[in-house]
């Protein structure tokens, strides 16, 4: 492969509810010892970037904040670079102001030009959803920190973003500008951070097409595991193919050592 670099998801692929997978931890020591860079990419909008790095050193997986990239930082990235200035309405499961740097947060009272949709959870009232709609009717910005349909707990699959996104857009007659993963820019960071060309760096995923195939797109090797979200009627549904399919992450190194 001329692989330099390995870019992990993060839920269902290293952990399950922040507890690590079998094997989880000795993939990442084991890559690291093999002299590969390693970076963590997250469209887990629960926690800031500190706590995720946090979770993952707790659940014996060696990471530091400097090596994760999570869709709010791309977001808050993405709001300086195209809405400068904005008055941003956040709905989003967990408080991720920290880090959103350089974004101002709309008062209670105030109309905000962009709209912000993060994870989904018990915030996504009814309430709450028809007060976004209206921001859009009112000409807001819709910016969605990803388009997750769902994603793995301990509980089971449940309910993410992307099942309330359609709605808003259909009902609003607008469309988001999605920035976690699968766009392209959340992938051109992960590869800059590391300093690496899309070819020397493989993204190992559980979500075949947000994680495996847009990394893919981009040139980097793709690697799905049977872990976390993944199904198999999924996989053959998709619209393309991963370069591999693994077990668990726990099967990483042995892939690595096979196809150097």
């Amino acid at each position: 492969m001329g692989c330099r670099a390995v870019f992990f998801d993060i839920d269902g692929v290293l952990t399950v509810s922040w507890r690590a997978l079998p094997g989880a931890a000795d993939a990442v020591r084991q890559l690291r010892d093999a002299g590969l860079a390693v970076a963590f990419l997250t469209n887990t909008t629960s926690r800031t970037r500190a706590a995720i790095g946090a979770a993952l050193r707790a659940a014996g997986i060696g990471a530091g904040d400097d090596e994760i990239i999570t869709a709010p930082v791309i977001g808050a990235a993405y709001l300086r670079r195209h809405h400068p200035g904005a008055r941003v309405h956040l709905l989003n499961s967990g408080d991720i102001t920290a880090d959103l740097t350089g974004v101002a947060v709309a008062g209670p009272d105030e109309r905000p030009d962009v709209v912000i949709v993060g994870g989904a959870g018990p915030e996504f009232t009814h309430e709450a959803l028809t007060t976004v709609f209206r921001h859009l009717l009112d000409g807001a910005s819709l910016v969605a920190l990803h388009r997750n349909h769902y994603w793995a707990t301990d509980g089971g699959l449940t309910l993410d973003t992307g099942a309330y996104l359609a709605g808003l857009e259909q009902a609003a007659g607008v469309r988001a500008s999605v920035v976690g993963k699968p766009a392209s820019e959340f992938f051109r960071a992960a590869l800059d951070l590391v300093g690496v060309e899309a070819a020397e760096a493989l993204m190992v995923g559980d979500d075949v097409t947000s994680d495996v195939l847009a990394a893919q797109a981009m040139g980097l090797t793709g690697v799905l595991v049977r872990t976390g979200k993944f199904r198999a009627e999924t996989l053959a549904a998709a619209s393309g193919t991963p370069d591999h399919v693994i077990d668990s992450v726990a099967d990483l190194p042995r892939l690595l050592a096979a196809n150097p």
